[in-house]
């Protein structure tokens, strides 16, 4: 007699309701970052992210020390830390020779999820899954995410990649990396802000990957790589990039609402605006318009910010839709002279530090992450021989 599949109750049905998107459900406990919806504010182990960008004295450097160590470093800790991470920016050359073959024509994300993989091969601790061990491997990829990025650009140009400089700061050398030359004061603490601003976001979707590969105790390479192919996609990372060629095919002010409406109108969707959690304000968005507005000032062309202005404004007034961190972060990347296709990239740069920290905080106290599944399919179904079909 065969197996009858039993078919759930109306009641079981409604007791096991599906929360698609896993919305609202809690997954884990984290002591890195807390998202404040409703509040719209984010902290860092506590403290608001405004004050880290209001302070002259704060950097990425700082950041990622606060979310490794719980706290923040003395001067002497942040000293050495910054040599750490200055140190182990520098890439092998089989890295690099592995960049250069790959096509020009790859996609900046395709590229860098493949190096996050490539990275691992050459660790011969690759495999290590203890927290200890996995220390060292978080500092190296924080620091070389930024080298492998700029050598990919440059090499994409036809031009050499540039070595790491150990003494500058991350934000600079990074830059530096990319054009060649020394960055002006306030590019470099633009692009220090927009690491610090993206560092770590709570249990977003990258996030969740890598503690999900991490939950079965694989590598923190595999991790990590798990994480950026999440990122690429348009509904998380690859928004800001969406964001900015909205921004260039607008290419007016004058044409912005009309450009809006047009989407609404067609019921497309309008990127850099509306989040998951942040349904009143994203704090994130406001410190990127006022370093947008700067920058833009600072080279002496405001048409981008005009420009996203006018979105904003329609947006609001016809949606009451508020915009998020891709927005106006989108032209900050722009200005300081990063292919729209990169920004994606930049994005990972920062929140490598984020990631690695999960990883670490999901290896100290793992469980495996193996969430249920509402069947839906037929039910009370047999085989047939090949014959009798």
């Amino acid at each position: 007699m065969s197996q009858q599949i039993p078919v759930p109750s109306e009641t079981a049905k409604e007791a096991s309701k599906v929360a698609k998107g896993l919305e609202g459900v809690v997954a884990a406990e984290t002591s890195l970052s807390h998202v404040d919806g409703p509040g719209s504010q984010l902290y860092y182990r506590g403290i608001p992210i405004r004050e880290f960008i209001e302070s002259e004295s704060s950097s990425f450097e700082e950041v990622v020390y606060l979310l490794w160590n719980g706290r923040l470093p003395k001067q002497a800790e942040l000293d050495s830390f910054r040599r750490d991470l200055g140190k182990n920016r520098a890439v092998r050359a089989e890295i690099i020779q592995h960049i250069r073959n790959l096509p020009k024509t790859a996609h900046p994300m395709a590229m860098l999820r493949t190096l996050s993989s490539v990275m691992g091969i050459y660790d011969p601790d690759g495999n290590g899954y203890d927290p200890e061990q996995s220390w060292p491997k978080a500092l190296k990829l924080t620091a070389q995410f930024a080298t492998v990025i700029a050598a990919f650009f440059r090499i994409r140009q036809g031009l050499e990649p540039i070595a790491a400089d150990p003494s500058l700061g991350h934000a600079e050398d990074f830059l530096r990396m990319m054009h060649g030359k020394t960055p002006e004061k306030e590019m470099i603490r633009a692009l220090d802000a927009y690491l610090i601003l993206l560092a770590d976001h709570g249990l977003n979707a990258s996030t969740f990957a890598a503690r999900v590969t991490t939950g079965t105790q694989s590598d923190m390479y595999s991790a990590v790589t798990s994480a950026v192919g999440t990122l690429k996609g348009d509904l998380h990372g690859s928004a800001n990039q969406r964001a900015m060629e909205m921004i260039l095919d607008i290419g007016d002010p004058s044409r912005a609402e009309a450009y809006v409406m047009d989407l609404l109108e067609n019921k497309k969707k309008v990127m850099g605006f509306g989040h998951r959690i942040y349904k009143q304000a994203d704090p994130r968005a406001d410190a990127f318009r006022e370093i947008a507005r700067k920058l833009c000032e600072r080279v002496g062309n405001t048409k981008w910010m005009d420009i996203s202005n006018r979105v904003e404004k329609v947006m609001m007034e016809k949606k009451q839709i508020p915009c998020n961190v891709d927005f106006f972060s989108a032209s900050v990347l722009y200005i300081l002279g990063f292919p729209i296709d990169f920004f994606t990239t930049i994005f990972a740069a920062s929140r490598i530090s984020g990631w690695t920290a999960h990883v670490i905080e999901q290896q100290k106290d793992n469980r495996l992450i193996r969430p249920s599944a509402e069947y839906i399919g037929p039910v009370n179904q047999h085989y047939t021989p090949i014959g009798k079909r």
